[in-house]
């Protein structure tokens, strides 16, 4: 059974990718290139260009490869673009995400590791931040993560 890590060909997706291969677990990638580079994914991986808003690519993925898990680094994430642009952020983070989950759950998929960010906590009351601390984002980007 494989891996799923979409956004894996970004910068954090791809260490993880290469992490886990090392590890010797089986590995999907999804990521649609728009900040990743299909030269940053691991060779051993299984590489799909695909975005995660595409409900029809989701299933494909699901369909033929025999996933267990699905690790989502597939956001958009610039938090001064998220201000001038938020509507990139709701479509790609909340959207993208809502059929993501749509299409696990479609195909009896049910374990995510979802990548979160301190931006959704705004301004920290105290440091070091603790998950149980007042959320309140300043920005889209941390609204949409939040969401």
């Amino acid at each position: 059974m494989a891996i799923l890590v979409l956004g894996g060909a970004g910068y954090i997706g791809s260490h993880t990718v290469y992490a886990l291969v090392e590890a010797g677990r089986d590995v999907v990638v999804a990521d649609n290139l728009v900040t990743g580079f299909r030269a940053a994914v691991h060779p051993k991986a299984r590489f799909y260009r695909a975005d995660i808003r595409d409900r029809a690519a989701m299933d494909q993925i699901f369909e033929q490869e025999d996933i267990e898990g699905v690790i989502h680094f597939a956001a958009s994430s610039q938090v001064g673009e998220s201000m001038t642009d938020p509507l990139k952020y709701y479509d790609n983070n909340l959207w993208g995400t809502t059929c993501l989950l749509k299409a696990m759950a479609s195909h009896g998929v049910d374990k995510i590791v979802f990548s979160s960010t301190a931006a959704t906590y705004g301004e920290p009351e105290k440091q070091p931040i603790e998950e149980t601390d007042r959320t309140e984002p300043t920005n889209p980007y941390g609204a949409t993560k939040l969401a």
